[in-house]
């Protein structure tokens, strides 16, 4: 199995929206073997449903989030998980601060866009809809990059 773990900083909005949105992506390519979760860095959200703007993003997409509860980073989850894709600039921050990242498996979404930047914040910019074209073009980003072979799941399956 691949292992995909999205993190922000209180799961509840960017970081489950990348996780359904990867989950139905690779659904929708038939792609088997790849586990795709998310966490927070912080604790202020824990146990907490998505955001109601992100379920409403992800209602209209026909997907179903309804068992998603936020938590938080733990220490196996940087030997459990293969790549770990953070949502900006302090998630990456604080993740190398806790992992230290030794097998460079942190990066940012929005890397695989083929631009640099961080994925907007909805709970401070209330914008759900510019968030999930983020998000969007970041997965279809890690999609391509696995159909290409550059991230190679089959190996591990």
């Amino acid at each position: 199995m691949y292992r995909i773990l999205f993190v922000c900083h209180g799961n509840i909005c960017r970081s489950p929206m990348a996780e359904y949105i990867m989950r139905d992506l690779l659904k929708r390519q038939d792609i088997d073997g790849v586990i795709v979760s998310s966490a927070a860095t912080s604790t202020e959200e824990l146990g907490n449903p998505v955001h109601r703007g992100t379920r409403e993003v992800l209602n209209r997409l026909g997907i179903d989030c309804s068992d998603k509860r936020a938590r938080q980073i733990m220490r196996g989850d940087y030997e459990e998980y293969d790549l770990i894709i953070g949502m900006d600039s302090a998630n990456i921050r604080n993740m190398v601060r806790y992992w230290s990242d030794p097998q460079h498996k942190i990066h940012k979404l929005l890397d695989f866009t083929g631009r640099s930047g961080d994925v907007a914040d909805p709970w401070y910019t209330g914008d759900f809809e510019r968030t999930y074209s983020d998000v969007k073009e970041g997965c279809e980003g890690i999609l391509e990059a696995i159909l290409r072979g550059d991230i190679d799941v089959l190996e591990r399956v």
